[in-house]
């Protein structure tokens, strides 16, 4: 497994991408969906592509007529959530994150990452003509998230 991706629908998030607290900024999006990434050792960039052209074209947004489209055809906004948790094991009662990818590396990475997605959404003239935007957290920062769902519609998917 290279990275583990965790997609979660909202009508509405705000994650606060700085530490200060007193002068604190954030990265806000309504209806959309929110990605979550986590590279684990081994990962390169040959696998950015695959993961960005699977994330924003897989079915799983719901249209008022109740189809399923991709984020790229509803069209929706994304929030990009760098999250080191998900590559964790659990071991007795304690959780160990050794199959994480080191920092740098991850960081170079989802910095690929957002880069490609803010690429494809650019290219896409039915999100431009609708003013979608692509937001995202800062890689290594602890980070408050705010969100207002209908429901838990996660997915997870491991690359």
């Amino acid at each position: 497994m290279a990275a583990r991706v965790l997609l979660q629908q909202c009508l509405s998030a705000r994650l606060q991408v700085t530490e200060a607290e007193e002068a604190a900024e954030y990265a806000e999006i309504q209806r959309g969906t929110l990605i979550y990434v986590c590279f684990c050792k081994g990962a390169t960039g040959d696998i950015v592509p695959k993961m960005v052209n699977t994330l924003l074209n897989v079915k799983l947004c719901e249209t008022n007529e109740g189809n399923y489209v991709s984020v790229l055809d509803l069209p929706a906004n994304i929030l990009i959530i760098p999250q080191a948790t998900l590559g964790g094991k659990a071991k007795g009662r304690n959780m160990q994150y050794h199959y994480n990818i080191g920092k740098e590396n991850g960081k170079a990475l989802y910095a690929q990452f957002v880069a490609l997605c803010e690429k494809e959404f650019a290219l896409n003239c039915r999100c431009v003509e609708a003013g979608v935007v692509v937001r995202h957290g800062t890689y290594g920062n602890r980070q408050v998230l705010q969100m207002d769902t209908n429901g838990p519609y996660t997915h997870l998917i491991e690359f």
